[in-house]
């Protein structure tokens, strides 16, 4: 095992750890739906995902109609609603990441989790998971300002106990976030990237996470 400069790497959730979109553009159809809107074809859902669930249903509701006339809160709640009882049915780590988390554990680095997803979602999904006792920290949306905000990077070094971070995501919110946060970043590029991955701002980008050891080491 090479060393690494870091006693902290913290991780977005969505696009980086797991691969939500398929529960995810389940939830946002359902919700569509239910207003008489056509469904997001699969392979757009991906392109909407980042940012949260209100900016993904913007981004949904753009796409089949615009938001004219509709109760955008409530069809958030109703997108909500369906997701969290249909949480996990087909979410799973990006190829790979067992075995990089168990790399990181093996090294002795703290691993925590920082996502705009609702924090109570966040922890629900990770224990569905059974990975939720592998981070030292989960922060979700709604207890700091969502990224790129640096208010829960900031959060994260400090439940870890302070040291040198790294922050992994797919998207210029996560790469804002660690660059206000004076954190180093890291994109993958198998992601919900709103940009191509070598444009999002990163200090280094990488494909699969068996590249990810690799590259903490030479920031």
């Amino acid at each position: 095992m090479m060393a690494l400069p870091f006693t902290t790497v913290g991780f977005d959730l969505d696009g980086t750890l797991l691969d939500t979109a398929r529960d995810l553009g389940a939830a946002l159809n359902h919700a569509l739906c239910t207003i008489g809107r056509n469904a997001v074809p699969n392979e757009a859902i991906r392109t909407l995902i980042g940012g949260g669930s209100a900016l993904m249903l913007r981004r949904g509701l753009s796409m089949t109609g615009g938001e004219s006339g509709i109760d955008f809160n409530a069809l958030r709640q109703v997108l909500l609603t369906y997701y969290e009882a249909n949480i996990a049915d087909q979410t799973k780590l990006f190829p790979g990441g067992e075995v990089m988390l168990d790399a990181l554990a093996a090294a002795g680095l703290k691993i925590a989790v920082v996502t705009n997803k609702p924090h109570g979602l966040a922890v629900k999904l990770l224990d569905a998971l059974g990975l939720s006792p592998r981070f030292a920290a989960i922060i979700g949306g709604g207890i700091h300002p969502l990224k790129p905000a640096p208010d829960a990077l900031h959060a994260m070094v400090a439940a870890c106990g302070g040291g040198r971070a790294a922050y992994v995501g797919d998207t210029t919110f996560d790469t804002g976030a660690a660059k206000a946060a004076g954190l180093p970043s890291i994109a993958v590029s198998f992601g919900f990237n709103d940009l191509p991955a070598r444009q999002l701002g990163a200090d280094a980008v990488i494909d699969h996470f068996d590249a990810l050891i690799p590259a903490l080491s030479r920031l």
